[in-house]
């Protein structure tokens, strides 16, 4: 039986690793590997369980599926007319486009927006290919407050414990993390041609430990829902200025107006404190009027109207089929596993081979558990409630466990199959996962390393 349970896993990351098929594909001969288990712990109720856990999987799917149909809608508004503008390539631009305005712009929208935006600077640049994908995952270093947290409210919401202090548990590995990411990003500078010098390594150290510092702050002082907008808001003004200074401000702020007036509009969102909504499933968030999705194409939408462009706005939404076929996809494979038992029984089973260490094992469960179903709320979802029964077994106070899955899921996440499966497409290049993964291996290490030291230190 367990063979059979891990069967879709295994198709899925053979597939991937092999780099000969699509991540649409692989993912759909995981699918076909999941039937057998599903068959024998469904027997007769297996159509029922199917149509039930897909109509699931489409609900939160259309969640970030909207969310990128309005980051491609809001990016077409934003930028100039035409091919994008050239500019030239130098280690504070990518500093500045990968991490900080990708991180602040993940933060305000969630879903992966911020790497797509951060992939089309890039690419403005001349980085292609695998390489302009794992630097524009680097926008996903703070999942936990992407799009305001909804899946650390989630998660915190399974576990029992208050928001705030998985969010505060969280920003520990995560300011950690930060710093070691440094070494990585120069790696990458230098394998696009614009190495950092020795006085550009020690600013982006300082703009990094910022950033980790702000987290921390911003999350001790005020809600966690804004800490991320907060923390990365301020080092992506002090990172753009350093790599473009505006000869203009007036003009600058006229660029900005857009972000500026999204930023506020989700912000004011926020401040409605039950605003109606659609909930289908009692187990899951509401999807609420004020959603990020709702937002962010109202706003996007008005920026074109506004611009007199509401005529690219057939083409932006073409550019999103593909990452939306594949999202769900990812999703749908997540809630088979997870609606199952399939991803519970796997981690249930790790845990009782590993008996005093399995404390050691909720990172690598969170981290898994992160890159199979794509987003911190899909994350939290499927095995927070192993990882708390996990850790109450194991003598670990709650928020800690809950903060430290939230940290591994989001990172897991923002490394996920189904995100990199959609920068592949938007690439639209023959650029396969198994080459972001590669390159992003020191990446995951430096979070199991963290995720395992946060673990030892505040137990």
């Amino acid at each position: 039986m367990i063979l059979l349970e891990v069967a879709p896993l295994l198709v899925l990351l053979g597939l991937l690793a092999s780099g000969r098929v699509s991540p649409i594909i692989a993912c759909c001969g995981a699918l076909l590997a999941a039937l057998p288990a599903l068959l024998a712990l469904q027997g007769a109720e297996l159509g029922g369980f199917l149509l039930r856990e897909s109509l699931l999987a489409g609900f939160l799917a259309g969640q970030p599926v909207a969310v990128v149909a309005g980051g491609l809608l809001f990016h077409a508004a934003v930028s100039a007319p035409g091919p994008a503008e050239a500019r030239p390539i130098s280690a504070a631009r990518i500093f500045a486009v990968s991490l900080p305005l990708g991180v602040f712009l993940e933060s305000v929208t969630g879903f992966s927006v911020g790497a797509v935006f951060a992939l089309s600077a890039l690419r403005s640049m001349g980085v292609r290919g695998a390489l302009a994908a794992a630097l524009a995952v680097q926008a996903l270093t703070m999942v936990p407050w992407g799009g305001l947290g909804p899946g650390t409210s989630l998660g915190s919401a399974i576990a029992g414990v208050p928001p705030q202090e998985v969010a505060r548990i969280a920003a520990w590995p995560t300011m950690l993390w930060l710093l070691l990411l440094a070494p990585l990003l120069w790696r990458f500078m230098a394998m696009a041609g614009a190495a950092a010098d020795g006085r550009e390594k020690w600013i982006q150290f300082g703009l990094l430990a910022l950033l980790g510092a702000l987290l921390l702050l911003a999350n001790a002082l005020g809600p966690f829902e804004v800490a991320g907008v907060i923390a990365s808001g301020i080092v992506t003004v002090l990172a753009l200025w350093r790599a473009d200074p505006p000869d203009d401000l007036r003009r600058a702020l006229r660029a900005a107006s857009p972000y500026l007036l999204l930023v506020a509009a989700l912000l004011a969102a926020r401040l409605w404190p039950q605003p109606p909504g659609w909930k289908p499933f009692a187990a899951f968030p509401v999807f609420p009027i004020t959603h990020v999705a709702v937002v962010l194409l109202l706003v996007a939408l008005g920026v074109m109207l506004a611009r007199g462009r509401l005529g690219e706005a057939p083409a932006a939404l073409r550019r999103a089929a593909r990452p939306a076929l594949a999202m769900l996809l990812y999703v749908l494979l997540g809630r088979w596993l997870a609606g199952s038992g399939i991803a519970a029984g796997l981690a249930e089973d790790l845990a009782h081979a590993l008996g005093p260490a399995a404390p050691y094992a909720i990172l690598p469960m969170a981290v898994v558990s992160g890159v199979i179903t794509g987003t911190n709320v899909g994350s939290n979802a499927a095995l927070m409630p192993v990882q708390a029964a996990l850790g109450q077994e194991a003598g670990l106070a709650p928020a800690l466990v809950a903060g430290l899955h939230n940290f591994g899921g989001g990172a897991g996440a923002g490394m996920g199959a189904s995100g990199l499966a959609m920068l592949c497409g938007l690439l639209a290049d023959g650029t396969r996962p198994a080459a972001i993964w590669r390159l992003l291996l020191p990446s995951i290490l430096a979070v199991l390393f963290c995720g395992t030291l946060a673990l030892v230190v505040l137990r």
